[in-house]
């Protein structure tokens, strides 16, 4: 009870410093692969806290790992929380990870006294572009190459808008580049000499489109197009489009990718143009929730005085309809990733209202509330080698089924 305490209470004295962490990176927002300033604040932190940090991993320039280990070697548990920090292009911090980031590093920060007296270790791994983007999905990377090999459990929490949840499933997602190379001449004097690649592009867009309806229901896939042409008296020479590609699972999903893969190369057989699908960063997979770990975070939650709200009958019926990179944590080891309330009213993610709350006393407040959550999560699994155990058979199991 007493390292329950102390954990808390250092959160309750500690928090301003890192609503303020939340409030410099909502004022500075950063895109993927340029969270410079969101790096450096949050890494900076935790050096000055005590932890071992090393910047530039696995092949992102603005990805971090900082890890606290026990002073007295004891051996137990490592865990890690995970930090987000990117912004939306053009909107800034509108799905709240200036909250999320700051979140975890002060559940980490506040776990230091705990590890000293139970033993293991304690990471907080920086993922850049949870959004996407350049180099984006950062936790793919960070799976690939083996940086949770030695991790027994991962969790964080997530800003949304009136109610507190708890890990739902999510799409796996391919974010893909479509390109087009044709062939300029004068559209009016000379059109004959030209090869259009807009309008192959064209031509798979519109294919997509009539593929929607032989879809599955958990599919979905929504694409813009980035290029064009130049001048409509030019022959368009190349066109480009960017597409993501939505599924329940990675094999839904790969056979949606092959499908348009075929599309692709028939556009290009039709007009003569060459074509290219292509993946522009990490493929996400779908989230696989482990459900007795996300009972411990509700029970630490109902003890904060605070209640979970019921998935609604779109999620019961297990329709996700978004993608985090936390899915390709949870495809090797258990992860959570509840969402934490910062706002009264409905609102949607990725909107000047969810950013808005993104640093309003409600969304600085679910800083606090979410440190100790995560933390005395954190402080079960290290104190009870059983409950662990549990939820890591249990994720074993839910692997093997292919959840």
């Amino acid at each position: 009870m007493k390292i329950r305490e102390n954990t808390t209470s250092y959160i309750d004295t500690h928090g301003d410093i890192y609503k303020q962490i939340a409030l410099d990176i909502h004022a500075q927002p950063e895109v993927s692969n340029f969270e410079f300033f969101a790096c450096n604040r949050l890494s900076g932190q935790l050096k000055a806290e005590g932890f071992d940090v090393t910047i530039d991993v696995a092949g992102h320039r603005t990805g971090f790992i900082a890890s606290y280990r026990s002073k007295s070697n004891k051996p137990n548990a490592t865990l890690v929380l995970l930090a987000e920090y990117d912004a939306l292009p053009g909107l800034g911090h509108g799905c709240g990870h200036n909250l999320f980031g700051a979140t975890s590093l002060l559940a980490a920060v506040a776990l230091k006294s705990a590890v000293d007296e139970l033993g293991g270790e304690i990471r907080v791994y920086g993922t850049p572009g949870e959004e996407g983007g350049e180099n984006g999905s950062a936790k793919g990377s960070f799976v690939r190459e083996g940086l949770f090999c030695d991790v027994d459990a991962a969790l964080c929490v997530h800003p949304v808008a009136e109610k507190h949840i708890l890990t739902r499933k999510s799409l796996a997602c391919a974010p893909v580049d479509i390109e087009f190379w044709g062939k300029p001449a004068h559209a009016a004097s000379a059109p004959e000499k030209g090869i259009n690649a807009l309008d192959a592009l064209l031509s798979v867009y519109h294919s997509i489109n009539a593929l929607r309806q032989h879809l599955t229901a958990d599919v979905r896939i929504h694409g813009i197009i980035t290029k064009g042409g130049q001048a409509p008296n030019i022959v368009p020479d190349y066109a480009a489009a960017k597409f993501y590609f939505r599924a329940a699972t990675a094999e839904t999903l790969e056979e949606v990718y092959q499908k348009v893969q075929r599309i692709v190369e028939g556009a290009a057989l039709s007009t003569g143009a060459k074509g290219r699908l292509a993946p522009y960063q990490n493929r996400v997979e779908n989230t696989i929730p482990t459900p007795s770990f996300d009972a411990l975070y509700e029970k630490n939650l109902n003890k904060l005085g605070q209640k979970i709200t019921p998935l609604d009958e779109i999620e019961k019926k297990n329709l996700a309809t978004g993608s985090t990179d936390v899915g390709n944590v949870s495809h090797v080891i258990p992860a959570i990733q509840p969402c934490i309330s910062i706002s009264d009213l409905k609102i949607a993610g990725h909107s000047e209202e969810m950013k808005a709350a993104a640093k309003s006393e409600k969304g600085l407040s679910s800083i606090v509330l979410g440190a100790k959550a995560l933390a005395l999560t954190a402080i079960d699994l290290l104190e009870d080698g059983e409950v662990l155990a549990k939820i890591k058979a249990e994720h074993k199991s839910l692997l093997h089924e292919g959840a």
